[in-house]
């Protein structure tokens, strides 16, 4: 490189002799406007380009609202969709459990903790009820996946009046345990 240099250095006024031809400066401020011009004109590839972005841009978002929107609520579909003779059995039912768990809301329970659970432990039928819920998408016409959700619906009544019964029988207890402690007392 110092060689390049020291080469330069010493033979610069042979370099210095040419002149650019007549003209040049011209020519290169035409080509430089020319080149600017072309920059800034939209051309129909650039559209077609930018055009096909903002498709693209559109579509991928309209697909991701669609599965996302479809995982909120695609909870399985109801007995009421499939006909009308299971909207009423299942109209019946859910009144008759939404009954239940007003009784049994209305129970004074000793323990807070225990409510909690006993809720809990209802709640947990209901989650094996929205795996039905999800079965009967997939096969809307199986009356074995139907049957299973009215026996369902059947085996939380049940259980609700079970749950009914003990807690009836402790608040009775409770209750003959205050009397008897009552009249011991005078």
């Amino acid at each position: 490189m110092k060689n390049l240099d020291k080469i330069i250095q010493e033979n610069r006024s042979d370099f210095d002799v040419f002149e650019p031809n007549e003209g040049h400066f011209e020519r290169f401020e035409h080509k430089l406007s020319d080149f600017n011009k072309s920059k800034k004109t939209f051309t129909i590839g650039n559209f077609l380009k930018v055009a096909s972005i903002v498709i693209l841009v559109v579509l991928s978002g309209l697909w991701v609202y669609d599965n996302f929107e479809s995982r909120k609520t695609n909870n399985g579909i109801a007995l009421r969709e499939v006909s009308p003779e299971y909207s009423e059995v299942e109209l019946y039912y859910s009144h008759l459990v939404s009954q239940k768990y007003g009784e049994i809301n209305q129970f004074q329970f000793m323990d807070s903790a225990q409510k909690i659970i006993l809720m809990h432990e209802l709640n947990e039928m209901d989650s094996i009820y929205e795996n039905l819920k999800k079965d009967l998408i997939t096969n809307p016409q199986d009356e074995r996946v139907i049957n299973a959700m009215i026996q369902h619906y059947q085996l939380k009544v049940e259980v609700m009046n079970q749950i009914l019964q003990q807690l009836q029988q402790a608040q009775n207890i409770n209750q003959q345990k205050s009397e008897d402690y009552e009249s011991t007392k005078i």
